[in-house]
C-alpha cells in the first residue's frame, strides 16, 4: 500500500473512532428541568430522551477501548504492522510448517518409491485426488477427461508423453503450445486443401483432388513437426493427427480454423507452487489414472 492511501487509512480510521467517542459523551448527560420525548410513540407509550443506561454506555466504551488495542497491536490502520508483528500470510505459513514437520515422515517414504508402485497404493492416491481437485480440475474437469482445448487425461494419447518422466516434467516445467498461424503462406485455397487431407487421414470424407493439393501442403509445412506420416512427435508436443483425437476439434471448420490462426495453449507449471512430495503423488494420479482406463480395454477386448 503506497503511502498516500496507507495515511487515508489511518485518518479515516481515527476520525471514525474519534466520533464515536464524541457521540457517546455528548449524549451522556441528562438534561436537567422537565423530562422531554423524543416524539416517537408506540402503541400509546411515549420515548423519553433519556442518556443510555450506564451498563450499556460502558459497553460501548469498552468496544471502543478493544478497537483501539485491537489496532495497536494488530495490523489495521494503513501499513502499520501492529506491536505483535502478526500476519495471514505468517500465520498461514507457520501453520504449513508444522503440517509439514507432521507429515514429512509419509512424505519421504513416498518419495522414496517409485512413481509406477505409489500409483497402485490407494491412501497415496486418495491424496493425489485432493491435490488434483484443488491444482488441475478446474482445466481438465473433476474426472480428468479434459475439455475443449485442456487435454484428456484418461486416454493413452500424450502431447508430451505419458512416462512417469514425461508426466513429472510436464507438471514441473509446464508446456508452452506452439502451433503457427498459417493463413498468409497456404492462403484460404491452401487451408481448404489442407483440411481435406486432414480428413482423409481419418479416414472421413474428402475431395480427392483436394487430398492430393494438400497432401504436398503437408509435408512442405506441417511434416516437420508432425512427422511424414503425421502421427506426431512428444519431443515437440505436436499431436497425432491420424487417431480422431482432437484438442480443439475435429470438425472441417475447426481444423481450418486451427490452421489458419494457430494455438498457444499454455500448461502452467507446477514446480514453484506444489511441494516435491505433492508432485510425486499427483505424477502417480495421472499415471494410474490414464493406465488404468488401458488395463480396462485391454480386458474388455480379450473378452
Amino acid at each position: 500500500m503506497s503511502d498516500f492511501w496507507s495515511g487515508w487509512v489511518i485518518v479515516l480510521t481515527t476520525l471514525q473512532i474519534v466520533l464515536a467517542v464524541w457521540i457517546l459523551f455528548a449524549n451522556r448527560k441528562k438534561p436537567s428541568g422537565e423530562l422531554k420525548t423524543t416524539g416517537h410513540v408506540y402503541d400509546g407509550l411515549e420515548e423519553y430522551d433519556n442518556p443510555l443506561p450506564a451498563w450499556w454506555f460502558y459497553m460501548f466504551v469498552l468496544t471502543v477501548v478493544f478497537a483501539v488495542g485491537y489496532l495497536v497491536l494488530y495490523p489495521g490502520m494503513g501499513n502499520w504492522k501492529g506491536l505483535l508483528g502478526w500476519s495471514a500470510v505468517g500465520q498461514y505459513e507457520a501453520r504449513v510448517a508444522v503440517a509439514d514437520e507432521k507429515y514429512r515422515a509419509m512424505r519421504d517414504r513416498y518419495l522414496a518409491l517409485p512413481v509406477e508402485e505409489v500409483a497402485q497404493d490407494p491412501a497415496a492416491l486418495k491424496m493425489a485426488g485432493r491435490i488434483f481437485g484443488n491444482n488441475c480440475a478446474q482445466c481438465h474437469g473433476s474426472d480428468a477427461a479434459g475439455a475443449h482445448g485442456f487435454p484428456n487425461l484418461t486416454d493413452d494419447d500424450w502431447l508430451y508423453g505419458g512416462t512417469p518422466q514425461a508426466i513429472k516434467t510436464t507438471l514441473y516445467n509446464g508446456r508452452q503450445a506452439a502451433m503457427p498461424a498459417w493463413q498468409a503462406i497456404l492462403g484460404d485455397e491452401g487451408i481448404d486443401v489442407t483440411v481435406h487431407y486432414l480428413l482423409s487421414l481419418n479416414s472421413r470424407e474428402a475431395d480427392p483432388e483436394k487430398v492430393v493439393k494438400g497432401e504436398q501442403n503437408f509435408k512442405t509445412y506441417c511434416a516437420a513437426c508432425h512427422g511424414m506420416d503425421a502421427k506426431g512427435n512428444q519431443m515437440m508436443g505436436a499431436p497425432n493427427l491420424t487417431n480422431g483425437i482432437w484438442l480443439y476439434g475435429g470438425s472441417a471448420q475447426q481444423l481450418a480454423h486451427t490452421l489458419r490462426n494457430g494455438r498457444n495453449g499454455k500448461m502452467p507449471k507446477f514446480g514453484d507452487t506444489l511441494t516435491e512430495d505433492k508432485i510425486h503423488l499427483l505424477t502417480a494420479w495421472v499415471y494410474n489414472l490414464s493406465n488404468r482406463n488401458k488395463n480396462a480395454e485391454a480386458t474388455l477386448a480379450a473378452q
